[in-house]
């Protein structure tokens, strides 16, 4: 018999952006620019990407980093409030394996002449497959491509 598990996680990510919040939140929103940043890391081979951004929408990402499993990501977007909020629930995992199951929730704000985004993501992650401080990083990683999106 194996051993299941489950940890329960909750972390925040924090980026400023010399961007405004519609700028900050097309980013999110256009499929072609979210791929960039999302899906096309250095690094990565994808071999999937769809993005419908609408409430109950979805989006999916498969790819395989050059050093490592197969990974895949199901999210469906839960709220949309243009400019100011997504949240969003998702699924990962590796190698066909259920890794981990989160709420996700991006907030922009105003912040001078640019936004505060603050991410915070609610997780169970399940059987020791993926840890809370690699999630936590990993989106610090993505977020700071965001930036570099934005330019």
């Amino acid at each position: 018999m194996t051993t299941r598990s489950v940890t329960h996680a909750t972390f925040t990510v924090e980026r400023r952006y010399a961007a405004s919040p519609a700028e900050v939140f097309a980013a999110w929103a256009d499929a072609a620019a979210k791929r960039r940043w999302f899906a096309d890391a250095e690094g990565w081979t994808t071999t999937g990407y769809e993005l419908d951004f609408r409430v109950g929408g979805s989006e999916s990402f498969r790819g395989t980093p050059d050093d490592g499993p197969a990974i895949g990501y199901e999210g469906v977007f839960q709220d949309i409030v243009a400019e100011q909020r997504i949240v969003y629930s998702y699924a990962m995992s590796r190698d066909d394996r259920r890794i981990s199951v989160s709420v996700a929730t991006v907030q922009l704000q105003p912040d001078g002449e640019g936004t505060r985004l603050t991410y915070t993501e609610q997780g169970a992650f399940l059987d020791g497959y993926d840890r809370v401080d690699d999630r936590e990083s990993g989106m610090g990683g993505l977020l700071d491509a965001l930036g570099a999106e934005l330019g």
